[in-house]
């Protein structure tokens, strides 16, 4: 099956939606996201190697979509990911979201598939892994080659 031309596969922006856009958008820029000049009081925008993530507060992104909003985020079966080019790194930048106020879920160990991987809680509870794949490449620019 070929890929529709009307529907590109590829991921442009993530915007997660948070209870305290400060309060959020200090948490990014300290573990040393540059904040865009794009970004305006009501939504904050990072850009990242391949994408764009925005901040948005939640009940705002909600009435946004069109869904109700308010009570407690809770896991809905989605992760956003950081692969670096070592363990080492891996550990660093675990440090370095702790250091900014992230909360550690699982602290990075060696996995079954080869790899090493944790993962992190942000101050809205949005799930982050930081990962070492030794069999997803780089290319220069910092995006992952898959083939």
């Amino acid at each position: 099956m070929t890929a529709h031309q009307d529907f590109p596969a590829r991921l442009s922006i993530v915007t997660l939606g948070v209870a305290d856009l400060d309060r959020s958008t200090r948490f990014y820029e300290d573990l040393g996201w540059r904040r865009s000049s794009a970004s305006s009081p009501e939504i904050v925008w990072f850009r990242t190697a391949d994408s764009v993530l925005g901040l948005f507060p939640h009940d705002e992104l909600a009435a946004d979509a069109g869904v109700p909003g308010g009570g407690e985020p809770s896991f809905r079966g989605v992760t956003l990911a950081v692969n670096l080019e070592s363990p080492e790194l891996v550990d660093a930048a675990l440090k370095t979201a702790v250091d900014a106020g992230a909360t550690v879920v699982k602290p990075p160990t060696a996995t079954s598939w080869g790899g090493y991987s944790g993962y992190f809680e942000d101050p809205d509870g949005h799930l982050w892994e930081l990962a070492h794949n030794p069999f997803f490449p780089f290319t220069e620019d910092g995006s992952l080659d898959l083939p």
